[in-house]
């Protein structure tokens, strides 16, 4: 069994008292769906009904007869999948379930929403469904309407939308939500290409009703739309929060001309006592009663226990609605003191509804922005109502009449009943239909017809799922159209494909869908002997009667011939085949035909054609099954013919020749022969009167708008004779009928009239034949103007011939026939969106001409010109040519005067002969002509040359045009073979020397650049080589000293910022305050008195910054202003992430629109490769911040730990080897310039701290002898606090060191008296100068006061005092003064051989720490730079938005998108978090290891370039470190950008959703007030031009953007205005 769907049509009598005694007599219209019915609606004005059903959409008539379907799947998709479908991958055919079905009466079409393709909608022929009259899949996100998901609801209205007094069509949509489908519950959707807006596009940006954070809350289920009294109201069920599930039942209510849903609100229905019946079902609203019938159902859908009807008058919602619009305007949010009202969309905990203008309402019915999200009522003010009706089961569908004042409610059940219920007091149930169908379920949709006497019903029936047996032939097999049943070819039966025993042989088995019946078109052999056996088809006479007759039933596409017995040869005949038939007779004793006179055989009937009275003479054996006789012919003709052929409609048919009795067959819709119609009932055939006109085509579709040409109209049923056509309109003008052009039935020519200006300038054609029966074509015709604005050339010489192009807009209007052009009289040679003329001769002496007009017709009325197109210039003359003999090329020179010819025509217009032959004419100048000529002598073109004796001399003869020239003569010249020993010398020895010398300095260069290159390379090599031992040793060194490193990571040790300090330290450390500037710090001084008002006006501040016309104001003020500098809109921009944070979405969205803005202005005016390569706008920083933002948790997750293992075992490897803290240099490092020149002589010591006052426990801690005291410290500290960040631990300056080294300790300094002098400059202690020895013990301790720390060391004032007199102190290497400078001069020459030899150092050192750290470099570069791991959604996202924009433009190549990558995402924010670990860490991030970073930063930059770095001894060292890994690292970047771009897109919901999520989970934490404030001091600051900025913009002044920031500046200032 499976389920099939009904539509059911029951007949109601008007009389109550009647319908329960008739409703079982009145008949039932029935239509029957093969998949399941999703919806249905009706035409308002026609009475048709539309069903969207799986896969189909039906056009049915008011009495359920079907007059057209349209298939809408299955289709390939894939969930996945982002329209257009032939992109996507993992495609399967997948059915399209009907989401949306909308009648737009306006102009006539039906609004489809499938499930396929993200619920891309169409718009149908209201007239005839299976026209489609829109479809797009390329338009992108912003065009999808409804779910791909199968249980998500979608309903929608008709509305209308205002904008710049111009009123246009849009629907409004409700819609639940599905897990890849927009988060949006409500949009605005257009159906007209309006400006930017497309088809189906969201027109409204509706960031005041944001619930994508909510999703997990609010599962919103709608059930019904509807629009009343200027309102847009939605029915739906959902949650309250994430806490309970139970569904509760909600009308909101919407402003039609609410252009940001700023009024939606919400108003929670509650039906039954404590709620009982909570989620709604179905609804219906009356008139004109007003009241909303709703169905509920009692907890969830499973629980379908009760149901019940509740009625809500729609006044009593408006109220209720307003109480709780007023309460949010004027009482904080309550009603008698409670709660009334909640804001469900919104993440602000903060209060709400904070003013208290009473008038508030009445100036705004319809919201405004000030209003921080949609509103909802509390529970405590739901609107209830006692149930009207209770019943068991479940209710699924509700409909509502009044009859005689009486209110009727139709109610349908998951039983398939419907029960009338009489709506009084006390309502009862006073009938129940249908009696036969338990089991289905009633569909929602359940409605009248126009005159509210009949009710349709959609149900679900159960039947039997294949009926095939009951069908006899193949033709009605097919009829059935059942999937489950086909023809089986061979057994001649219909049946399932599973009882056909060789379904599997090719054509086996017919599946009746296919609509495909066995014919047999040819046969083989043509002919057949009568002693042979064969499959063929016979026929034969029965000797067993003296007297026989021959029966034939012939058909034209079978074709049978028996040589002896009976022959049929065929010959064509205008109305079949004419067929003889030989008859075997002997002598008088013949057979007879009964027919003397010729026979008109009708295909498919049979004919007694032959009496055969005596066979004595035919001697008839039966042999292999085959009787023949003695071969004696006799022949009669006789006609077969067919009615069908060449008579495919009734007015054809009806125009036969009446001797072939063919009428038209309605039943069959065929034209046949008279006997073979079967028609119902007595009526005659031939009385039967021919179905509407049909227009196929229409030629030409254009016509001007002053008409004058002719149209033919194509079709069939145009009539029998040309009186037939009474009346034919176009565009609703009358077109005048060309009775002469008539062809019967198939065929109308007429002329078109002008059209008004003021109509419709496009439309349908009809046509009226006799008896008033009309055709509509499903085409439209359209009126325009040609406009010419175009002649190439503009000049050509009087004798004509030029070839003209005509081009403009619009010029195949009309067909070729209708178009002439007067330039010389010549017609146009070809026709269409050029027109293509050749210039007839000028016979006006004067020349050049004045330029002439072009003047082109177009039918009889409409004449367009182009004034001054063209100039007939003198014809040229031609004077010379040379060379007389021919070897390569003629040059043929025409005179001064005729200067210009290039410009007349081009040098393929031009032609030549030499002889008989044409030449090319290689280049056409103003004096000269350049031929090339044959390469073999033709022959003489003229009768004088083939006399002459001297055959080489031939004309040369130049044509322009229609004018022809006779140059001369010209001959070919005899070619002289010059000796081998001649050329040989002469051409190829000094070819073959400049070809050697070429080479060999070639070869010379390139060998001396290779030798160069390898040099180096070796020199780099042998580096590597040398120190490969070295790095080995260093690498297994550190990995083991990293290994307590790992243990913590895997620990999960890495010490996180969180999301506050991070975005803190991104967006604001660098700014001139650093650590100190309040973003950071959260302090604002405001005095407390103001401090309600302040924080008020900040609020209106944010909804003022929340709309787009004031923030796109704002910035572009600031951005026009002088001295707002680079630094100011970083801080801005920043300023402006922290307010917006809560709107993620509102905030990519203006993001979008500046770059776009930015696009524009590089790509037309500045360089394209330039864009986004430095923070140069407020837009640029703002991306950057988006993407900090939306790659933190990628960092946290992915890239977070490679980095700082990256860092670690930077610091890990610089702090193994001295470093200088005087200089910041460093033995071990990857910078040269902070590497350590000098050798230090150190050793590595092992100290065993105590803390003081943490237990006996000590710590050990590997040091340099030659570390500071300060240095010792920070290591003690981060290995005795490892398990800390940094931000906990104690500071340098907060601790003392003391060496016990005996029975007294001693403090160690930096500093002090014992601190070694060498001239001017002081040496900084170290371990070495106190003499520390290796396990040594030191005790850390606290110091009270930091800042105090030195007094604390040493009492004596005079001792601090010396150690203060002479800040010059060094560590390990000194700075040269004067005298070690001049010393330096007079060195030795083995100083300076030293100082030559440090390069080479350097290099050793480098590569050593290079070599080190290469594998934590390759895991950092692979973690950013791996495609085929998690891509942030965010990056996907931005790339195709860059690709998109660069298909846009056409100076935009591979290399700028690859560019605006780089960009957009490594270099604005990968270097900048390479370089600073602390924005990303709890890390102190010394000023060594950050000159280290800098240079794989920059080694990251370099990968991510696309040009090529050439090494050579210039190159700077930290470019030749990483020289050979640079190409691997190119390599992985395209890679990765190959990688995002195959990947599946992120769609504008998946990104909306995503930001939202880190809306919700960060924005409390911010310093939003804050920033709100630190921006109002721009607005402030550039108040006067702001407002000017805003007062010039009409979409500003529309919603009064001057006056609100008035408002709050006269808040936040604290002045008195006149506002």
């Amino acid at each position: 069994m499976a389920s099939w769907v009904s539509l059911l049509l029951f007949l109601f009598c008007q009389s109550i008292s009647q319908a329960q005694e008739e409703s079982s007599n009145n008949p039932v219209l029935e239509f029957t769906s093969e998949t399941p019915i999703n919806n249905v609606v009706q035409d308002p004005q026609t009475g048709r009904i539309y069903l969207g059903a799986v896969n189909t959409i039906f056009q049915l008539g008011p009495s359920l007869r079907q007059e057209a379907r349209a298939e809408t799947g299955p289709k390939e998709d894939s969930r996945t999948c982002t329209p257009p479908a032939s992109a996507c991958q993992d495609t399967k055919l997948m059915p399209n379930l009907n989401k949306l079905l909308l009648v737009h009466p306006s102009n006539g079409s039906l609004i489809v929403c499938g499930s396929r393709y993200r619920g891309i909608c169409s718009l149908l022929n209201l007239s005839n469904v299976e026209q489609q009259l829109y479809y797009s899949d390329s338009k992108g996100e912003k065009t999808y309407v409804a779910s791909i998901e199968d249980n998500v609801n979608v309903v929608g209205v008709m509305s209308t939308y205002k904008k710049d007094s111009q009123n246009f069509n849009v629907f409004v949509v409700g819609k639940g939500y599905g897990s890849l489908d927009s988060t949006k519950l409500i949009s605005t959707r257009i159906l007209q290409d309006l400006r930017e807006w497309v088809v189906f596009e969201s027109i409204i940006e509706a960031s005041t009703v944001q619930t994508t954070p909510f999703v997990p809350k609010y599962l919103h289920d709608f059930r019904h739309a509807f629009k009343e009294d200027g309102f847009v109201y939605f029915l739906f069920s959902r949650t309250l929060d994430g806490t309970d599930n139970k569904n509760l039942t909600f009308v909101s209510r919407l402003c039609e001309d609410d252009h940001h849903y700023y009024s939606h609100t919400e108003l929670q229905l509650n039906c039954g006592m404590n709620n009982r019946f909570n989620k709604v079902q179905a609804a219906y609203v009356a008139s004109p009663g007003k009241e909303l019938a709703r169905l509920m159902t009692e907890s969830d859908d499973d629980d379908d226990n009760n149901s019940a009807l509740c009625v809500y008058p729609l006044n009593s919602i408006n109220e209720r609605l307003v109480d709780i619009i007023s309460a949010c305007y004027s009482d904080s949010g309550k009603i008698s003191g409670f709660p009334a009202v909640d804001i469900p969309y919104s993440s602000k905990t903060a209060e709400f509804c904070t003013s208290t203008i009473a008038d508030l309402l009445e100036n705004y019915k319809c919201g405004a922005d000030f209003l921080p999200s949609p509103l909802a009522s509390k529970p405590r003010f739901a609107l209830k109502v006692n149930p009207a009706l209770t019943k068991s089961g479940l209710l699924t569908s509700v409909a509502v009449a009044v009859e005689n004042d009486h209110t009727i409610a139709f109610l349908g059940n998951n039983q398939g009943e419907v029960f009338k219920v009489h709506l009084t007091t006390d309502p009862y149930v006073y009938s129940k239909v249908p009696g036969d169908t338990r089991g289905e379920k009633v569909n929602k949709n359940l409605f009248f017809d126009l005159g509210h006497s009949h009710l349709y019903i959609t149900t679900e029936k159960k039947v039997p799922v294949q009926t095939c047996l009951q069908k006899k032939d193949c033709q009605s097999c097919v009829e059935l159209r059942d999937p489950y049943c086909g023809w089986c070819v061979l057994e001649g039966r219909c049946t399932r494909r599973s009882e056909c025993r060789r379904a599997e042989e090719k054509n086996g088995w017919l599946w009746s869908p296919k609509q495909q019946c066995v014919k047999i078109v040819s046969f083989y052999p043509p002919n057949l002997s009568c002693k042979k056996t064969d499959k063929v088809q016979h026929c034969f006479t029965s000797h067993s009667f003296p007297q026989t007759l021959f029966f034939c039933s012939l058909f034209v596409s079978l074709a049978v011939q028996y040589t002896t017995l009976l022959t049929c040869a065929s010959h064509k005949h205008a109305y079949g085949a004419l067929w003889l038939f030989s008859i075997p007779f002997q002598g008088a004793k013949c057979p007879q035909f009964e027919n003397p006179d010729p026979v008109l055989i009708p295909v498919g009937h049979k004919n007694q054609i032959l009496n055969v009275n005596v066979l004595p003479v035919y001697t008839i054996q039966r042999q292999e099954n085959v009787m023949f006789a003695s071969p004696l012919t006799a022949s009669y003709p006789v006609t077969l013919y067919n009615c069908s052929m060449g008579r495919e409609d009734c007015s054809l048919c009806k125009n036969a020749d009446p001797k072939y009795r063919c009428v038209w067959c309605s039943r069959q819709k065929a034209c046949v022969y008279e006997k073979l119609c079967n028609q119902q009932g007595s009526e005659d055939p031939h009385s039967t009167e021919c179905p509407n006109p049909e227009i196929t085509d229409i030629i030409p579709r254009f016509g001007p708008l002053r008409g004058g040409i002719a149209i033919t109209i194509r079709g069939s049923n145009l009539g029998i004779h040309k009186e037939d056509i009474k009346r034919i309109t176009v565009v609703g003008e009358t077109c005048i009928h060309q009775e002469e052009k008539y062809s019967v039935s198939t065929s109308v020519v007429c002329e078109i009239g002008p059209v008004e200006f003021t109509k419709d300038h496009w439309g349908q054609i009809e046509v009226e034949v006799n008896g008033g029966k009309r055709g509509t074509s499903s085409m439209f015709f359209t009126y325009r103007d040609p406009i010419p604005d175009a002649v190439k050339p503009a000049r050509g010489p009087k004798a004509g011939g030029t070839l003209i192009t005509i081009s403009g807009r619009f010029l195949d209007t009309g067909s070729k026939d209708d178009v002439q052009v007067t330039i010389g009289g010549v017609d146009c040679t070809h026709f269409g969106k050029e027109i293509t003329c050749r210039t007839g001769e000028y016979r006006a002496d004067k020349v050049p001409s004045d330029p002439l007009t072009v003047t082109m017709k177009y039918g009889k009325s409409t004449t367009k010109t182009i004034p001054s197109a063209f100039q007939f210039l003198e014809n040229p003359t031609v004077l010379d040519h040379h060379p007389k003999g021919i070897t390569t090329r003629i040059t043929v020179t025409l005179p001064l005067q005729g200067r210009g010819f290039s410009r007349a025509m081009t040098a393929k217009e031009a032609q030549a002969f030499v002889g008989d032959v044409q030449c090319l004419v290689n280049t056409l100048q103003d004096d000269k002509l350049f031929l090339d000529p044959p390469s073999t002598p033709p022959r003489a073109r003229s009768r004088r040359h083939r006399r002459d004796t001297r055959p080489e001399l031939l004309d040369l003869m130049i044509k322009f045009g229609k004018g022809e020239w006779l140059v001369g003569s010209v001959q070919y010249e005899q070619k002289n073979d010059l000796p081998l020993y001649i050329i040989i010398p002469a051409v190829i020895l000094p070819m073959l020397l400049i070809i050697t010398i070429s080479v060999y300095c070639y070869r010379r260069k390139s060998q001396q650049a290779e030798r160069e290159y390898e040099k180096v390379k070796h020199q780099l090599e042998n580096l590597e080589e040398s120190v490969r031992d070295r790095c080995k040793k260093e690498f297994t060194d550190l990995m083991i000293e990293m290994e307590d490193h790992t243990n913590d990571l895997s620990e999960g040790r890495i010490p996180f910022l969180d999301y506050k300090t991070y975005t803190d330290r991104v967006f604001f450390l660098p700014s001139k305050d650093g650590a100190n500037d309040v973003m950071i710090t959260g302090r604002l001084d405001i005095p407390e008195a103001r401090r309600a008002t302040v924080t008020q006006a900040l609020n209106q501040f944010s909804n003022l910054l929340n709309s787009k016309t004031f923030l796109i104001n704002f910035i572009r003020t600031l951005e026009r202003s002088h001295d707002f500098n680079a630094r100011a809109k970083v801080y801005f921009a920043s300023l402006l992430t922290v307010a917006l944070h809560g709107k993620l979405e509102y905030y990519t969205d203006i993001m979008r629109t500046l770059l776009l803005e930015l696009m524009e202005e590089y790509v037309h005016s500045k360089n394209p490769k330039l864009m986004l390569r430095r923070s140069e706008t407020v837009v640029e920083r703002m991306l950057c911040n988006w993407m900090s933002i939306c790659l933190y948790q990628f960092l946290k997750d992915s890239a977070g730990e490679p980095l700082y293992k990256l860092f670690r075992a930077i610091k890990h490897q610089i702090e193994k080897g001295p470093v200088d803290a005087r200089v910041k240099k460093a033995k071990y490092t990857l910078n040269d310039t902070g590497l350590l020149g000098d050798d230090v002589e150190y050793s590595v010591l092992t100290l065993q701290v105590l803390v003081q006052g943490e237990g006996p426990d000590v710590t050990p801690v590997k040091v340099l002898n030659c570390d500071t005291i300060s240095q010792v410290k920070e290591k003690i500290i981060e290995q005795v606090y490892r398990n800390q960040p940094y931000s906990q631990r104690p500071k340098v300056d907060s601790v003392t060191l003391e060496w016990r080294p005996g029975s007294t300790g001693q403090i160690l300094s930096d500093l002090d008296l014992t601190s070694q002098k060498e001239g001017r400059w002081k040496r900084i202690n170290t371990l070495a100068h106190y003499n520390v020895r290796d396990n040594a013990t030191l005790v850390l301790s606290r110091v009270l006061h930091p800042q105090h720390n030195y007094d604390q060391n040493q009492e004596n004032h005079e001792e601090r005092n010396a150690l203060l007199e002479d800040d010059k102190v060094f560590h390990l290497v000194r700075p040269a003064d004067e005298l070690d400078e001049i010393k330096s001069k007079r060195g030795s020459i083995k100083d300076k051989s030293m100082t030559k030899a440090i390069t080479e150092i350097y290099l050793t050192r480098l590569l050593s720490v290079k070599g080190t750290l290469q594998q934590f470099v390759d895991d950092f570069f692979r973690s950013v730079l791996c495609s085929g791991a998690v891509v942030p959604p965010a990056v996907k996202y931005f790339f195709d938005f860059l690709d998109e924009q660069a298909l846009k433009h056409n100076n935009v190549d591979e290399e700028t998108i690859h560019i605006w990558k780089t960009n957009s995402l490594p270099l604005r924010f990968w270097v900048n978090i390479l370089k600073n670990p602390h924005f990303t860490f709890d890390v102190h991030v010394s000023e060594v290891v950050d000159a280290s970073l800098s240079v794989i930063a920059q080694t990251f930059m370099d990968a991510c370039t696309k040009s090529e770095h050439k090494l050579s001894r210039d190159s700077p060292s930290n470019k030749l470190l990483y020289a050979k890994e640079i190409s691997t690292y190119k390599k992985m970047v395209d890679d990765y950008y190959k990688g995002i771009r195959q990947m599946v897109p992120v769609s504008d919901q998946d990104m909306n959703t995503h930001l939202a999520e880190v809306s919700r989970s960060h924005t409390d934490k911010l310093n939003t007030q804050v920033a709100l404030h630190q921006l109002y001091q721009y607005a402030s600051k550039y108040y006067d031009g702001i407002i000017a900025s805003l007062d010039e913009d009409p979409a500003a002044q529309s919603k009064q953007l001057t006056l609100r920031l008035q408002q709050i500046a006269a808040a936040l200032e604290n002045k008195v205005t006149d506002l």
